[in-house]
């Protein structure tokens, strides 16, 4: 673990738990894919070699099997509820960085993560959401992140808080509702927005 890594977490971060999220998306990734499982379950370690006394290193497990398309993912929520009441002083799972560029849920559970100060961790680092410009560099590499929004309240305004720029796919040419903060781009189609990304 670089010195880097080391220098980001306060003590103020180890008076908190660590929590390591552990997924797969199905029950046959579950029995099939054993080596992502037990990478994810390996992160605890590393918690542990970033200073967390082993029984301060939480795991959550109950979302195994579970896709994450699905509503109902208690773990998921019972995590994103312990990062809210400033319980976490670090978040771990795996390609956390994936899951941020592809799931809104995740999005906004680093935004909370911003609001209390808690670090995330993957197999690449650790690495803290409240600073924009490493976040960014961290989750969006060299072009940054841009957020494909389907929604200006649920997708925009959020993303706007965190001064992500986004592209608002509008596909009913839908007129922006009050309070709703107005998109970086607007395209009608995801075509569209693969072309304004140079994609």
């Amino acid at each position: 673990m670089s010195t880097d890594n080391h220098q980001k977490i306060s003590v103020e971060h180890l008076r908190r738990d660590a929590f390591l999220y552990v997924r797969q998306s199905t029950l046959r990734q579950v029995f099939e894919n054993t080596e992502s499982t037990k990478r994810q379950y390996g992160l605890r370690q590393r918690a542990v070699a970033l200073g967390w006394a082993e029984e301060r290193v939480i795991v959550i497990d109950t979302d195994l099997g579970q896709s994450g398309a699905s509503t109902d993912r208690e773990g998921f929520q019972h995590l994103v509820a312990e990062v809210g009441m400033g319980h976490a002083g670090i978040v771990l799972g795996l390609e956390v960085s994936r899951l941020a560029r592809n799931s809104m849920d995740w999005h906004r559970l680093l935004e909370i993560c911003a609001l209390s100060a808690t670090l995330i961790c993957d197999e690449d680092g650790v690495y803290d959401p409240a600073h924009f410009n490493e976040f960014a560099r961290r989750i969006g590499g060299k072009k940054g992140w841009v957020h494909i929004a389907s929604g200006p309240l649920t997708d925009i305004t959020p993303a706007a808080a965190m001064k992500v720029p986004t592209i608002w796919v509008n596909r009913t040419k839908a007129e922006l509702p009050a309070g709703a903060k107005k998109p970086t781009e607007e395209v009608k189609t995801l075509l569209e927005a693969a072309k304004l990304l140079g994609l």
